[in-house]
């Protein structure tokens, strides 16, 4: 009998082999499709992390699934992955259409305004990544980058420094 705290020895049983099953499937799929199938490089990288582990949630805790079905499933979102990465280095306009290009929201200590408001970031939010990036004061900030992967990203120094414009490649400005 299963209840809220207790659940049925074969029903515990199942859920273990499913677990070693289907993390099996995803160790084998992800040594197929490459080291990029868990990066957070894109907001569509992110979106397939969330949802494999959706799927592998589903497949274990819902007894009336298949393994099969969740294998397939997880193909499906790591082939369709792979397939979204492929064009997005092969064709401009797939990469352009599809993705969202980084946002400069602050630049030699100086916060972007209109950028902040066109990435619907506070100033609170910022300063709160200041904080964890041990930032002791604004000047020390040569660019504050909102990712496309929804991140921030602190480039600061101690000292004042040139940033080198390589290092804002992609990054929009606008």
């Amino acid at each position: 009998m299963e209840n809220w705290i207790f659940a049925a020895l074969p029903i515990l049983l199942k859920v273990t082999l499913t677990v070693l099953a289907i993390f099996t499937i995803i160790i084998i799929i992800t040594r197929v499709s490459g080291l990029r199938t868990f990066a957070k490089m894109s907001s569509f990288d992110f979106a397939s992390t969330i949802a494999v582990g959706s799927i592998l949630a589903a497949v274990v805790m819902n007894t009336d699934q298949s393994i099969l079905k969740g294998g397939i499933a997880l193909v499906a979102v790591i082939g369709y992955q792979t397939i979204f990465s492929f064009a997005k280095r092969k064709f401009e306009w797939f990469d352009a259409l599809f993705t969202n290009k980084p946002m400069l929201l602050m630049k030699d200590g100086e916060f972007l305004k209109d950028n902040m408001k066109k990435t619907n970031v506070s100033l609170e939010d910022l300063y709160a990544k200041l904080r964890e990036a041990n930032v002791r004061d604004t000047s020390e900030v040569l660019a504050m980058v909102m990712e496309s992967t929804g991140d921030i990203s602190v480039i600061h120094t101690d000292v004042k420094d040139n940033l080198a414009s390589e290092i804002l490649t992609g990054v929009r400005k606008d």
